[in-house]
């Protein structure tokens, strides 16, 4: 597979310019990195699976994947913005022309940004089958009345894809029929049926509480047919899924660095911490963790370019990357014993931050109960 050794070299060095201090400030006032978001789009990073008659690269995953790995390799961050890259399996594959032509190419320009994909629901969690946010046809338009918890980036994003009931979950042949994906245009919508509530968590994630009071949207803003919606946002999650933990594998290779670095530097008792197997072997294993997992990585991506099934390889790369990143932050927090404390070290940030994927966008649990099920033919456990 390719390794996107220009791409990646390109993104080092805008990261470049948007060092620990730039983060840091962003952190202490839970503000959204509006400037490096602007040069990501500017670039052209955030299009890359943007098909080229639309304006974008016309890459695969593997592409965006190299991306966000290095944001975080380099100490930043691709919760921001990443959401515009997964979000693309939904809408290019599932799309009319007609929406296509309308968004991607304004995308594309970095005039609209889609960054927000509202699923989650308050009542629901990760059963998605039990979402009651419903949008009831009337005439042209969809009224839609609802909730939903856990949204990122909905107050800095232009399009929103809203994961949707149009019929019952008990008048349906299976449970995961009858949802429909809706495009939400933010400015229509915020003060017009849409309130935006932020949430405060420990991490600068932007993250909100929507609540939808009769909100109109468009019946041409339907992707694909009514009723359909779930087996289209799964392109969205499987993608998701390869995306989060390429940033993970960036994380614990963060981690790795920055820990090296430190032991070799660091002098107790007359010499370097690093000489030391007990330093010594946990960053050893935190490489060796990661390097495994960012293989599996790699072959998630390629399954989900060629247009193979991926959904078990995503989740098993999101998994092991999200475990070996969470070993490799323990790691480098402990080497750097107090100082890993410290604001200006920047582990604390990233800490927080990679502990994140234990628990989203899917749970650690959630996805053993997929390969026990899927994978193994074990029964269901709920």
């Amino acid at each position: 597979m390719e390794n996107y050794a220009d791409i990646r070299d390109s993104v080092r060095r805008l990261c470049a310019g948007f060092p620990g201090s730039y983060w840091q400030a962003l952190d202490r006032d839970k503000a959204y990195p509006t400037a490096f978001v602007e040069s990501l789009t500017k670039a052209g990073f955030l299009s890359v699976l943007i098909p080229e008659e639309f304006g974008g690269a016309g890459l695969g995953i593997g592409a965006a994947a190299a991306i966000l790995e290095e944001v975080h390799r380099s100490g930043g961050n691709g919760g921001a913005c990443h959401a515009q890259m997964y979000t693309m399996g939904t809408l290019l594959k599932h799309g009319t022309a007609e929406q296509k032509a309308k968004y991607l190419p304004r995308i594309a320009r970095g005039e609209l940004r889609l960054q927000t994909f509202a699923v989650t629901e308050p009542d629901s969690g990760t059963d998605t089958t039990r979402i009651i946010t419903f949008a009831q046809r009337d005439g042209d338009v969809y009224r839609v009345k609802g909730q939903k918890i856990w949204i990122s980036r909905a107050e800095h994003s232009d399009l929103m894809l809203l994961l949707v009931r149009t019929s019952a979950r008990d008048e349906a042949a299976k449970a995961s029929d009858g949802m429909s994906v809706l495009i939400v245009e933010m400015k229509d919508a915020i003060g017009r049926g849409l309130t935006i509530r932020p949430l405060r968590t420990m991490l600068n994630h932007a993250t909100t509480e929507l609540f939808f009071d009769d909100l109109e949207v468009p019946a041409a803003n339907l992707i694909g047919r009514e009723g359909s919606g779930f087996t289209y946002i799964l392109d969205g999650m499987n993608a998701e899924r390869i995306l989060i933990a390429a940033e993970c594998i960036g994380d614990g290779r963060f981690f790795i660095d920055r820990a090296s670095a430190y032991a070799k530097e660091r002098s107790v008792f007359g010499r370097p911490i690093g000489q030391n197997q007990g330093v010594q072997f946990p960053i050893a294993r935190a490489y060796a963790q990661v390097s495994a997992a960012a293989e599996m990585v790699k072959k998630a991506a390629a399954l989900f370019d060629a247009g193979e099934p991926c959904g078990a390889d995503a989740n098993i790369a999101k998994l092991l990357a999200s475990e070996a990143s969470w070993y490799a932050a323990d790691m480098a927090l402990q080497t750097h014993g107090g100082f890993g404390f410290a604001e200006e070290y920047d582990i604390e940030r990233k800490f927080r931050e990679t502990r994140l994927y234990q628990v989203a966008p899917i749970s650690t649990n959630l996805i053993l109960s997929h390969i026990a099920t899927h994978v193994l033919g074990l029964p269901k456990s709920f």
